[in-house]
């Protein structure tokens, strides 16, 4: 299985920029897809963007192109999501999860998921 922590959130001010980090682990050789999605208190979940296991083949959802950039440290199994420019709309508990078939695009069904950190923006 693949386990997800994620970390990097926490209060900041509208206009700024937060990194979230995915830090994945597990007794598995296979490769996988990291996705990130948001959900805000009482919506539903949304997804930001994902990045095949090679780090180099991204995808977005329309709505996060400019702001957001995901990105991935391949030897340490990191997967970061850069947000920039935050507005009040961006609080929501942010997660990451894996792919085990290393898909890429709107549709892929996700295996593990992390439990997600908090990015709370004021204005």
């Amino acid at each position: 299985q693949v386990q997800l922590v994620e970390s990097g959130g926490g209060l900041v001010q509208a206009g700024g920029s937060l990194r979230l980090s995915c830090a994945a682990s597990g007794r598995t050789f296979g490769t996988y897809t990291t996705g990130w999605f948001r959900q805000p208190l009482g919506k539903n979940r949304e997804f930001v963007a994902a990045i095949k296991w090679s780090g180099v083949h991204t995808y977005y959802a329309h709505s996060m192109k400019g702001r957001f950039t995901i990105s991935k440290d391949v030897a340490k199994n990191i997967t970061y999501l850069q947000i920039d420019s935050l507005k009040p709309e961006d609080t929501a508990v942010y997660l990451c999860a894996a792919d085990v078939h290393n898909g890429l695009g709107p549709f892929i069904v996700y295996d593990y998921w992390g439990q997600g950190t908090q990015v709370n923006v004021s204005s």
